[in-house]
């Protein structure tokens, strides 16, 4: 009998906060992904009219929902924006690209067989000939797992070619995370290391597979515009050289110097590993990069706590995308980046518009749509480093980077895979909607490195990036798979990511509902949600701790 109570009494518990939670609008979601997503907007790329056209967009419609602005102070008042210092780099003309084959001269072609990206080490010209190449294996130097896959090499005015992920990847076992990625599977770590290490350059291995997308995203993400935060010595955290290759110019590279791709792919999984010259292949390249220092803008909009302002719940997405770049087979130059991630922008709106509409927060709330996502999570970096409002009394920080557009689903995930209170909270709130948890599908993909939560995460505040699920009301896993697959072959980081007039983000609008009632319910309480003590996050996270009290 007693059970049965308590059943009761949960149901009608959760019955009342769902009753309280504010419905949200899937076709005033889509107008504004429409919107954002359009051509006028040129691809919202960071120093463009594309950004000034975003952020006033942003700002007004954060002004109409009854917001204030929550950014830098100037003058003695509060701005929509927070101002981002960035260098940009681009590539002036076209490169000129060569592989030296055993006495041969192999011509390249930018975004076919090989992509480079403009030169972020400060350098104005590339002007690379005959550099050796050495097949470096994974790329890693992990001294706390015993790994490195230099020992010791001469990298001086040599490239180095790595592979992409881990050395677990391909069977799932080993001294890392298994399927799961690390962040030295990450391409950013590579180049970062090879900087380290000496090297003139950095070339990574492209597999569809371990990459997690093809390679018409790699050519689209890395031929255009680069974007990098202002550093003091660049040169310490970037090669001259940094870029891709298709798998089949890899593996007629390795042929040519007598080598098997497949078999040094697997002794590179060993922690004996040692180095290979590709011997009798080098690589020329040459071309002019223009570099300046640019202001980007996140965007700030807060809800002002009632009786604890200086305690922060935030929501983010990041309102950029690729901008203008090489023409498509249609002719189509602009990445309008309608789902990545105008969803996210529109959603984060949307959002503030149902917390301004419902009485005041203890807790403050911020809204942040942050930009240079696309270059590196660039604009969460900043502002985790440069914050607004300190991190040591942000509660939590909700990311929303890609929402549903079509149907519900039955399932959440989150990007990538962490233990943590804030997660355990979902999951419990997810349930009153009968929405279960399904653990990342892909953890080989890294996802947990590549949104905006993770710069927060890695200074310990609890962080997380809304996954809606593939379990769909209409159609069950068979349609959510499809679409997925379909989006992240033919539209992820490409032209054709573009708004279409059968959203309605019916999706989107219920998963509101839940992110809503986790941000109410943190900012209506004295709770802080930690890591769990296995998490590394953790200890970050406690060496504040005497400030939350």
């Amino acid at each position: 009998m007693k059970r049965v109570v308590m059943s009761v009494l949960a149901l009608s518990v959760s019955t009342a906060v769902m009753a309280a939670t504010p419905k949200f609008d899937g076709a005033r979601i889509s107008a504004d992904v429409k919107e954002l997503a359009s051509d006028a907007y040129e691809g919202r790329s960071p120093a463009t009219a594309g950004e000034a056209k975003t952020i006033a967009f942003l700002s007004q419609q954060f002004a109409a929902a009854g917001l204030q602005p929550g950014g830098d102070v100037q003058d003695g008042k509060r701005l929509w924006t927070q101002a981002v210092p960035l260098l940009k780099g681009d590539i002036v003309g076209t490169p000129q690209l060569a592989l030296q084959q055993g006495g041969t001269s192999l011509p390249l072609e930018q975004g076919k067989q090989i992509a480079v990206r403009a030169a972020m080490n400060g350098a104005d010209q590339v002007d690379i000939s005959k550099a050796p190449l050495v097949f470096l294996g994974y790329g890693v130097k992990a001294p706390e797992k015993n790994w490195d896959d230099f020992k010791g090499v001469d990298l001086k005015g040599k490239i180095a070619v790595v592979l992409i992920n881990d050395p677990d990847f391909e069977t799932g076992q080993g001294d890392f995370d298994g399927k799961g990625m690390t962040y030295y599977g990450r391409w950013t770590y590579k180049y970062e290391e090879g900087a380290r290490q000496g090297a003139l350059g950095v070339l990574i291995v492209h597999e569809t597979a371990p990459a997690s997308y093809g390679w018409a995203t790699v050519a689209g993400s890395n031929t255009n515009t680069m974007f990098d935060v202002v550093r003091d010595r660049p040169a310490d955290s970037h090669p001259l050289l940094e870029g891709w290759i298709q798998r089949d110019l890899a593996v007629d590279l390795f042929r040519s110097a007598g080598l098997d791709f497949e078999a040094l792919k697997r002794q590179a999984q060993q922690r004996d590993f040692k180095p290979v010259p590709l011997t009798g292949a080098s690589l020329d390249a040459k071309y002019a990069v223009k570099t300046e220092v640019i202001t980007s803008h996140n965007v700030a909009a807060r809800l002002e706590g009632s009786t604890h302002a200086d305690e922060t719940v935030v929501y983010s997405a990041h309102w950029d995308h690729i901008g203008v770049g090489e023409p498509d087979a249609r002719g189509d130059r602009i990445f309008n980046g309608a789902l990545d991630n105008a969803s996210g922008t529109a959603s984060l709106v949307e959002l503030a518009r149902g917390f301004a509409k419902a009485p005041k927060p203890q807790r403050s709330l911020l809204f942040l749509a942050v930009t240079a996502e696309e270059k590196g999570l660039l604009g969460s970096e900043y502002y985790a480093t440069h914050p607004l409002y300190p991190l040591e009394k942000t509660v939590a920080v909700i990311n929303m980077d890609g929402m549903a557009p079509f149907s519900p689903s039955r399932d959440f995930g989150i990007y990538g895979t962490a233990r943590f209170e804030l997660l355990d909270q979902l999951k419990a709130v997810a349930q009153r909607w009968d929405i279960r948890y399904t653990p990342d599908p892909k953890p080989e993909a890294g996802l947990f490195f590549r949104s905006d939560h993770f710069p927060f995460a890695k200074r310990g505040v609890p962080a997380l990036s809304w996954s809606a699920g593939q379990d769909w009301v209409d159609g069950g896993i068979a349609a959510g798979k499809k679409a997925s697959d379909d989006y992240t072959a033919k539209r992820y980081h490409q032209q054709g990511d573009e708004w279409q007039p059968d959203w309605k983000f019916a999706g989107a609008a219920r998963d509101l509902e839940v992110l809503y009632t986790l941000g109410s319910e943190l900012a209506n309480s004295r709770a802080w949600p930690n890591w769990n003590a296995e998490e590394a996050f953790r200890a970050v996270r406690d060496q504040s701790a005497a400030e939350r009290r």
